[in-house]
Order: C-alpha cells, then structure tokens, then sequence
C-alpha cells in the first residue's frame, strides 16, 4: 500500500495524542520526570507534523525547535504564547534526562497538561484548516 501525502502528517499527530496520554498514565503513577518527556514528545510530533505539512524537516530535535519557531511562532501563525510550552518543554526535558539529581515534582509539571493540551489541539486546527499540502 502506497503512503498519500498526508499520511505522515497524520501519524505525527497520532504520536502527539498518544505521548500526551502516555504522560497522563505516568502522572497517576507519579513517575514526573518521565511524564515530562513525554509531554515533550507530545508536542515535538505536533511540531514535526505542522512542519512536514510545509515539507520541512530536520533529524535533530533542535533543528524541529528552530523550523518551528521560525516558520510558526515567530511569524504569528502560532502564538507565542501558545509556543512557549514547546520550547520550555524543550528545556525542561533536556534537564530531567541529562541533569544529575534533577527531579519534578508534581506541583511543577501538572500545570503544564492544560499548556501542552492547548498546542496539540491549535497544532491540529492549523493543519486541517487548509486542505492543501501546505499551510498558507
């Protein structure tokens, strides 16, 4: 079976909701630094699926960052507001796997589901708001 155009947008976005309740079984168990990374995950597919919607694309997750906030945030397509989760996440991930000692606590990273929520759900609007293969 031949992959259509936008089938590899799709799956990204399936991952996205998928990580992000992936994150909501973590937080039950209390596991905060592993619910921060897949809450980063959650938005990284989103983020990757609106780029592959542009035929942009990049094997690093800096690289994912940099095209989005370049294409997206920068030019108001997505807000900055809505943004900021994504780019905190970034950091925040990279400082619960790489940081020595470094540990969430609930109190940190339960706020961040309505955020991460909120830029699944406008990342989903703008790629289905245009049916063409590339966003305005």
């Amino acid at each position: 079976m031949k992959e259509k155009p936008g089938d590899l947008v799709q799956h990204l976005l399936s991952r996205s909701q998928e990580a992000f309740q992936e994150a909501k079984i973590l937080a039950d168990s209390s596991h905060w630094n592993t619910t921060v990374s897949r809450l980063y995950y959650s938005c990284f597919y989103a983020a990757s699926a609106i780029l592959q919607k542009q035929g942009l694309s990049s094997s690093k997750h800096s690289g994912i960052r940099s095209l989005f906030n370049n294409h997206f945030a920068r030019t108001g397509i997505v807000s900055k507001e809505i943004s900021a989760i994504y780019n905190d996440l970034f950091d925040r991930r990279q400082e619960s796997d790489y940081g020595p000692f470094f540990v969430f606590e609930k109190t940190d990273v339960m706020p961040w589901f309505n955020e991460v929520e909120t830029f699944i759900h406008a990342i989903i609007a703008i790629v289905n708001q245009n049916t063409k293969d590339h966003i305005p």
